[in-house]
């Protein structure tokens, strides 16, 4: 573990020092030999910022088809937009994800041995963000065992999404308890500047707690095997103690500023809208409702003679042979340029959780109000303002039903990583086109298959996970979904 440490360490040196940068953190030429102490918090920015370019990513080359925000166009090919998916879709995200995680396990064992309960808390945060996402979208996977190998241990085995929730519910919930707001980060912190405010540690405590309510509501199905509403409760009722978000401007949130090491995810903004086309679902919706968000998220359309007629995309999943007598709008490519930020859990996600769970009863508070909030946040975190009747129109205001709230959560979620694609395989909704041309009986993938290496590097377990799931194919259910 101590070379692997050593090279994070330059990589965290560069982040403190004026020095020019790469993205790839592993790959610096330095002199080895002047590193003379490791600390946890130098591993903390490298880690962050990559797990975070990574989240971008998947919105923007997955999420984005599978949820009708955009498609590849034109292209009547297997894509993800026709749930086309192969054995091969998760492997970039299951690598990288893989890599930094074990940095953050690095980071942990690191500050226990330091005795700094803040950053091993933050540790414990980011851990438990990762291999969610992972369990998410894979179910079992190796956590307990993973990237283990200076303990000897090479072939790991797959836990059970079950038991992966469960240890990632009670870290956040030790996490918590070791924030010590009274003092700042040691280190460097991009999310909340912690090393200069104390502040920031309250951030990442409020950080902590929403994450684990948007876990909680994840498997909120399985509340009779991991007392899921219990924990709900505790958190929500109990604000001094579990403290959670309360503004936008705690949101956990990270800045790609342009400058070296922190780029943007996609290198030029034209490749951003390259080959692709916006959604009809998405932009009719928003523009049906006078939607503020709309020309944030894309262009405008235009005919064949090059008149502009508004905002118009392309259904996803269309019939092969369809024409098209128009230029669909597309992407913004103001999302992929920088100063840009890079979501990871918004307030306004938070209260849409809320909403939820009130309509629900399962915690007090007005559904609708937090509804209202959720709205309102969202319009705001995209530097828009709410028209003063958009609540009051028929699409939109709040009626009572799940599928309003997951509507307009769904909007939240726009370049979210992959959430929008968990939620619509916990909820349903919202209900998405069927254009004729979708693949795998138009059901929307599950998940993703395992990678090749593991069934190939890693058989005796992959095969023992995969008998547990009950097949490895992009239609099993996670454990949550079952």
């Amino acid at each position: 573990m101590k070379k692997n440490i050593v090279k994070i360490l330059l990589a965290a040196a560069l982040l403190n020092a004026a020095y020019s940068c790469t993205r790839d953190f592993e790959e610096l030429n330095l002199d080895t030999s002047k590193v003379l102490e490791v600390q946890s918090g130098q591993l903390l920015n490298p880690a962050l910022f990559e797990m975070a370019s990574q989240a971008y990513l998947r919105a923007n080359d997955f999420t984005f088809d599978v949820m009708q925000y955009s498609l590849d166009f034109p292209n009547e090919g297997n894509t993800y937009s026709r749930y086309y998916l192969t054995e091969n879709s998760g492997v970039g995200y299951w690598n990288h994800s893989y890599k930094w995680l074990k940095q953050i396990r690095e980071m942990l064992i690191l500050a226990e041995k330091e005795g700094d309960n803040n950053n091993k808390a933050v540790a414990l945060v980011l851990q438990s963000w990762g291999y969610a996402n992972l369990t998410d979208s894979f179910g079992d996977i190796p956590f307990s065992e993973a990237n283990a190998l200076d303990e000897e241990i090479r072939k790991p085995k797959f836990d059970k999404q079950k038991d992966v929730y469960l240890k990632l519910l009670n870290d956040l919930d030790a996490a918590n308890k070791l924030f010590n707001t009274a003092e700042k980060l040691k280190g460097h912190d991009q999310l909340y500047s912690a090393e200069t405010d104390a502040a920031g540690i309250l951030k990442w405590k409020k950080f902590c707690n929403t994450l684990s309510l948007r876990l909680l509501l994840r498997i909120l199905d399985r509340d009779g095997e991991i007392d899921v509403k219990n924990r709900i409760k505790k958190i929500v009722n109990n604000p001094a103690e579990y403290p959670i978000f309360e503004n936008n401007t705690e949101s956990a949130f990270v800045k790609a500023s342009g400058t070296a090491p922190f780029d943007a995810p996609i290198a030029r903004p034209q490749d951003f809208t390259t080959g692709r086309a916006a959604a009809d679902f998405f932009v009719k919706y928003l523009n049906d409702t006078k939607d503020p968000r709309l020309s944030k998220f894309f262009s405008k359309a235009r005919d064949l003679n090059n008149k502009d007629i508004g905002y118009k995309g392309i259904p996803s999943g269309y019939k092969a042979g369809t024409v098209f007598d128009y230029t669909p709008s597309n992407l913004n490519q103001n999302l992929a340029k920088t100063p840009l930020t890079i979501k990871i859990l918004g307030y306004s996600e938070l209260q849409f959780i809320l909403a939820e769970l009130a309509l629900k009863g399962i915690v007090s508070g007005d559904a609708k109000t937090f509804y209202e909030n959720g709205v309102k946040a969202s319009v705001e975190q995209w530097d828009s303002t709410m028209p003063a009747t958009y609540l009051a129109q028929p699409l939109v205001a709040y009626d009572g039903t799940l599928e309003r709230i997951m509507m307009q959560k769904y909007i939240a979620l726009f370049f979210v990583d992959q959430q929008a694609w968990y939620e619509y395989r916990r909820t349903g909704f919202p209900k998405l086109q069927n254009n004729g041309g979708l693949l795998n009986n138009a059901q929307m993938p599950s998940r993703f298959m395992y990678t090749p290496n593991s069934k190939l590097l890693n058989s005796e377990n992959y095969n023992a996970a995969v008998q547990s799931m009950g097949g490895d194919d992009i239609n099993t259910k996670v454990w949550w979904d079952k």
